[in-house]
């Protein structure tokens, strides 16, 4: 795989010089700078004394966001900063970009992993369950070429590593935005593959297909082991109609190489500060319904409901499922946007009182639903 990537970076170099400007008549550098800054109110039905408190209100994020473009060469960074108890400060992405023609354009960096549907598969502050196993919104470490000509899009990526802030043979660090596998085991040379048809008049219709595989090194063996996903999915998105819809359905399986003796049937994995488990196999099925409603009024300008559903089947014996359910809204008041959330789950790690299992053993016998309300308010400028 190392060698495929040397020669994917040699002959995507190669084409660079194609758009090269004239001496005499350079472009002017371009660069934006922006940002957000996010509070959050929530009250978590099995926390007790928050119930006694009438729940918590505090500090979220504050991120900045950095493009520039200069003589064909384009940057997009964003730089995050958290609590120190939800990782404190890390890159969520960062990438340089070149646009071979109108239609594709080469990306290396820490960017977007292109599997499922993207940008996000949810329409809610939370996410959905793929989120949680590192299946939505994910960023890793390498070369994607995107070709998008209307009706078809495809998307080739290759992947050294998951976010690398901690290099050689130590622990990945699970102070990171995305989920990726962490603990004794490390995401390493992974291809993904992605087509998008989109299908009517106005390409409202999409859908899509996507491959991954890749390698798992242990830290105490020293020996690969393997992972890879599939998906499809299908999402109406049209820009003349307040509705949008989102399902899609995929597997996943990941074989670590542990030492004689360890449990085979879960893997670690890790973002905001800290690591849970995750079974080592399973299906997920997701199904998001949203609404959007237009206002002109004084403060708002639109308000949009949603309900976003993920079922996480476990192929492993013995382990319980999970249900997540959001139900909220999205205001939108000039650059402030406010994600009001009732999000129930069963067997989820931020929805409910186990954490380090939810996701691999789950609780047996002793599973109930839970609820989490949140109110997420951001200022992006």
């Amino acid at each position: 795989m190392q060698r495929l990537f040397l020669l994917f970076i040699t002959c995507l170099i190669s084409t660079w010089g194609y758009a090269q400007y004239p001496e005499e008549d350079p472009p002017e550098p371009i660069l934006k700078i922006g940002g957000a800054l996010r509070f959050n109110y929530n009250l978590s039905t099995w926390k007790e004394d928050q119930l006694e408190r009438g729940g918590d209100f505090g500090y979220d994020v504050f991120r900045i966001n950095v493009e520039s473009e200069y003589k064909g060469i384009k940057l997009n960074a964003e730089f995050r900063h958290y609590s120190q108890a939800f990782g404190g400060a890390f890159l969520k992405q960062g990438w340089f970009q070149h646009d071979l023609s109108e239609r594709s354009q080469i990306q290396v960096g820490l960017n977007q992993v292109p599997f499922g549907i993207q940008q996000y598969n949810s329409n809610n502050w939370f996410f959905n369950i793929t989120y949680y196993v590192g299946f939505e919104d994910d960023h890793d470490m390498g070369v994607k070429y995107i070709h998008d000509s209307g009706r078809w899009q495809w998307q080739a990526a290759y992947y050294k590593s998951a976010e690398e802030f901690v290099f050689g043979l130590a622990e990945p660090s699970p102070n990171r935005y995305s989920y990726d596998i962490t603990g004794r085991n490390k995401e390493n040379n992974q291809l993904d593959f992605k087509l998008v048809r989109r299908l009517g008049d106005s390409l409202a219709h999409e859908l899509g297909a996507s491959l991954q595989g890749g390698l798992l090194y242990n830290l105490d063996t020293e020996q690969n082991g393997t992972r890879y996903a599939a998906a499809v999915h299908y999402e109406y998105k049209p820009a003349y109609s307040p509705w949008n819809v989102k399902l899609q359905a995929m597997l996943y399986r990941m074989n670590p190489q542990y030492a004689a003796g360890e449990d085979l049937n879960f893997v670690e994995m890790g973002a905001y500060g800290a690591n849970y488990n995750v079974a080592s196999k399973g299906e997920m099925y997701t199904a998001s319904l949203a609404y959007h409603l237009p206002l002109d009024t004084r403060l708002l300008q639109g308000i949009t409901f949603y309900n976003n559903y993920g079922y996480y089947n476990k192929r492993v014996s013995g382990f319980e499922n999970t249900h997540m359910n959001v139900l909220g809204a999205l205001f939108t008041a000039g650059p402030m946007y406010i994600y009001t959330d009732a999000a129930f789950g069963y067997n989820q790690p931020w929805l409910g009182p186990e954490w380090t299992n939810a996701l691999a053993f789950g609780t047996p016998g002793d599973t109930d639903w839970h609820l989490r309300f949140n109110i997420n308010m951001g200022y992006y400028f």
